[in-house]
């Protein structure tokens, strides 16, 4: 049985937090500074009354998505959150503007969807200037790490 804990980090609030070898104390996370990361996701708009809305987007289960730390190729949060998993792990993370995407454009930085709808529906919130809330909603599963 896995376990799930909540609490905050600097940057983005954690929701939950599972692995393999559950942790029960998040003071047993270890930076890890690798070659790079796979990860399995699913992203949703994630709306202030704390509930998911519109349509998701995900990375396609042929092709996980690969990055590397500190070169810039994915949003801060995905950074930040991926830093400290544990192989096999998964996170869900709530992501506020600001440690999104770029000017609002997810072309710049990943992860990206691959469907047509789910480019369409982060496009739309992204790009709106409207009062739509633009804080996104991420599971994420760390399936390989490529070390140096």
């Amino acid at each position: 049985m896995t376990e799930t804990f909540i609490y905050k980090t600097n940057e983005y609030i954690e929701v939950a937090d599972t692995a393999k070898d559950a942790l029960t104390d998040v003071t047993n996370y270890r930076h890890v500074d690798w070659d790079g990361y796979t990860i399995g996701y699913y992203g949703r708009i994630f709306e202030a009354r704390n509930k998911t809305k519109g349509g998701s987007f995900e990375g396609d289960d042929k092709d996980f998505y690969k990055f590397k730390i500190g070169v810039q190729q994915v949003i801060p949060a995905f950074e930040e959150a991926v830093s400290g998993m544990a192989l096999g792990g998964i996170r869900r993370i709530i992501v506020p503007p600001e440690l999104g995407y770029p000017e609002n454009d997810f072309n710049k930085r990943g992860p990206r969807p691959t469907t047509f709808s789910g480019q369409r529906a982060l496009d739309f919130v992204l790009r709106n200037q409207g009062l739509i809330d633009k804080t996104l909603l991420f599971d994420i599963e760390l399936v390989k790490i490529i070390s140096n």
